[in-house]
């Protein structure tokens, strides 16, 4: 071990250029970042009778304070949701559709799981599509309340019981001919709409995203039983198990629904000005016939802490000898470009620093189509960021070692613990000793310290939930999610779309 240092914890900004190292912390003493709009959220819900009317009673709840009891000092109380975001979010939604039980129980029970999922996620998208086109008042963000049944029958690999199974009718025998037939088109469109089901990811939550894609149309998707559970320990039927948890369901989900809306609760403090942070995205493509196919995609992160996705071309990424996926000269070039575009757009120049985070080692030829992108007046570097399995770090005493803390092993590689020991909140969340990411400056020229001290800092960006800091940067946190909605079905050329379309 060659040097062991400390990287101090990195702050956030809030409220009046307040900064603080919890993002509850800051929220609570000064607010979010960005003021709220003046009519508050406006936000619509979709569900069955009793998800409608779980989700009224916990939007009311939420406006009061959480608190966690017993109490726990990782999970402080939440303060309510207007003293929290200064912010009014109105008990009665913008706009209400109710889904019938039965509806979604013609479909949530099939044998065929392709036909289950495909069914049910239609019953909840074109109510909002229909909603889209006809209603005069819009919804800026959809709360999808959905039984938990659904959640049950419609991930892969769920099965339903004998009990209640019901036999679908299968026009094709195997997944892969139903593909490759709707893949070559048909003079018979009855038959087309047979195979559409199966060109699309078996996940309610990915399915559901990527058919809504289109219509740029952002959800919130929530099961009931995280709603229902509103009430004391020693309520009737209230599981006191259960409760340890509500504090923390209310940040998260107060939190992702704020930045959905389209405000920014945080931002790091003291960041660089003029950097961008890309996280490449491969996902493998099951839909198609051939095994190399890939869809490429770039999540963008600036300094102000706004996200954005691209989504790249389809094409033969995937290396079956090395398990690796790598782009052509062109085609990193082309979503290179589609990157510094969007920041020029939203920046008015291009970025002074371009950091590419990737799971592997960029290839001469596709650096070189990023490097053509950016330009020469901007630095480039590639880091190369994967979880160390064969490495633990022991301390004396009950603790593990401390989150922050990098073993320098050359000037261009390093150990970087973002899971550890946190003073701030005096526990380890986590149940195991923790591994370090090994951080490698695969391409370009940057001082390894400040690639980690930037690191550190994206693993406080996670505006999906609320908490004191992820084991992942955010550039890489939501990849395989990404990549998995973008490949959930025969998803159309969609725009640079704002990183809250995706989670």
């Amino acid at each position: 071990m060659k040097d062991l240092i400390y990287i101090p914890e990195p702050l956030l900004l809030f409220r009046h250029k307040q900064a603080m190292e919890d993002p509850r912390d800051g929220l609570t003493l000064f607010g979010p970042l960005d003021e709220g709009k003046p009519y508050g959220i406006k936000a619509g819900v979709i569900g069955t009778t009793a998800g409608v009317d779980l989700f009224k009673r916990w939007v009311e709840w939420v406006q009061r304070p959480v608190f966690t009891r017993p109490p726990v000092l990782g999970r402080p109380p939440f303060p309510g949701f207007e003293t929290v975001f200064r912010t009014r979010w109105n008990v009665k939604p913008v706009l209400t559709l109710t889904v019938k039980d039965h509806e979604i129980d013609e479909f949530l029970y099939l044998d065929e799981p392709h036909q289950r999922v495909y069914g049910t996620v239609g019953v909840f998208s074109k109510r909002i599509q229909d909603a889209k086109r006809e209603e005069e008042e819009q919804p800026e963000l959809w709360f999808v309340v959905v039984p938990d049944r659904v959640w049950k029958y419609c991930r892969p690999k769920s099965v339903v019981e004998p009990a209640v199974r019901q036999e679908a009718l299968k026009a094709f025998k195997k997944p892969g001919t139903a593909r490759e037939f709707y893949h070559k088109k048909s003079l018979f469109p009855e038959m087309e709409e047979d195979a559409t089901p199966y060109v699309y990811e078996g996940q309610f939550h990915n399915q559901l995203k990527a058919r809504l894609l289109d219509d740029m149309v952002l959800t919130q998707i929530v099961r009931e039983s995280t709603i229902m559970n509103i009430g004391n320990p020693g309520d009737p039927g209230v599981d006191p198990r259960q409760t340890v948890r509500q504090s923390e369901i209310a940040w998260n989900l107060c939190t992702a629904i704020f930045y959905k809306a389209g405000g920014r609760p945080w931002k790091v403090a003291n960041i660089r000005e003029g950097v961008c942070y890309l996280g490449l995205v491969f996902k493998k493509d099951d839909t198609t016939t051939s095994t190399r196919n890939a869809c490429c995609a770039a999540q963008m992160f600036l300094d102000s802490g706004d996200g954005v996705v691209f989504k790249g071309a389809l094409g033969p990424w995937y290396n079956e000898e090395t398990g690796d996926f790598h782009l052509t000269y062109n085609a990193a070039k082309t979503l290179g470009e589609l990157a510094i575009k969007s920041y020029r757009k939203r920046v008015g120049q291009a970025p002074k620093e371009v950091f590419i985070h990737g799971r592997i080692r960029f290839e001469e030829n596709e650096w070189l189509g990023f490097k053509d992108a950016v330009g020469k007046g901007t630095n480039i570097s590639g880091v190369r960021i994967r979880e160390e399995k064969n490495l633990k770090l022991y301390r004396k005493g009950q603790n593990p070692i401390l989150r922050g803390l990098a073993n320098i092993r050359s000037e261009r590689s390093a150990h970087l613990w973002t899971r550890g020991w946190t003073p701030r909140i005096q526990t380890y969340p986590g149940r195991e000793v923790p591994n370090p990411l090994l951080v490698e400056v695969n391409k370009g020229n940057a001082p390894i310290e400040v690639v980690l001290r930037d690191i550190l800092a994206l693993t406080k960006l996670n505006y999906n939930t609320c908490i004191y800091g992820d084991g992942t940067p955010i550039t890489l946190k939501f990849a395989n999610a990404i990549g998995e909605i973008l490949t959930a079905g025969p998803i159309k050329e969609v725009p640079p779309l704002p990183f809250g379309h995706y989670i």
